[in-house]
């Protein structure tokens, strides 16, 4: 429903919820690119901040909310690397400009200026004129295999209905109703 409503802009973006290496919870929004029921995949640097994040606790959160359909799905699960085979597959699959950009930017790190950013940038587009370009090491997939989804859908009076799936450990899933 959020991908054919005409009210929402971009039905896959979602935040991410990680732990950091300070101890700390951060939140980010990331773009879902794909779904099955092994799990939710999204694309990232493996040595940014979210990336380290992950390498160090694989527990995260990911939230769908739109708001225009009171509608938000809450996912609590593992994230963990994908192929490298289906990362060069997405990655081969990205505009040029996007995949410039995940061999220019250290995501997360602090650097002086947009001028070197820009720099970087138009140096390394010249010299791939007439190449490919490869999928750094450093970039790729993730997979959050789901232990909990919440589905939360607003309604008159603040008597939302929230209805929780849980994965048990014989591998089937415990519902439950919630109270709002």
């Amino acid at each position: 429903q959020a991908e054919k409503s005409e009210q929402v802009d971009e039905a896959n973006a979602m935040t991410i919820a990680t732990i950091g290496l300070d101890g700390f919870p951060k939140s980010r929004i990331v773009l879902l690119k794909e779904y099955s029921p092994e799990g939710f995949v999204f694309y990232s640097n493996y040595e940014s901040e979210k990336g380290k994040a992950i390498a160090n606790n694989p527990n995260v959160s990911l939230s769908f909310f739109w708001s225009a359909l009171e509608r938000q799905i809450i996912i609590k699960g593992s994230a963990k690397k994908i192929s490298t085979d289906r990362s060069d597959a997405y990655f081969e699959s990205r505009p040029i400009q996007s995949k410039l950009g995940a061999l220019v930017s250290d995501q997360s790190c602090p650097i002086a200026s947009r001028t070197l950013l820009e720099q970087r940038l138009a140096q390394t587009s010249q010299s791939y004129i007439n190449k490919k370009i490869l999928r750094p090491a450093h970039w790729g997939g993730y997979l959050v295999s789901p232990i909990a989804i919440e589905f939360w859908q607003g309604r008159p009076s603040r008597l939302h209905d929230r209805i929780l799936y849980s994965l048990q450990k014989d591998s089937r899933w415990k519902t439950q109703r919630l109270q709002p």
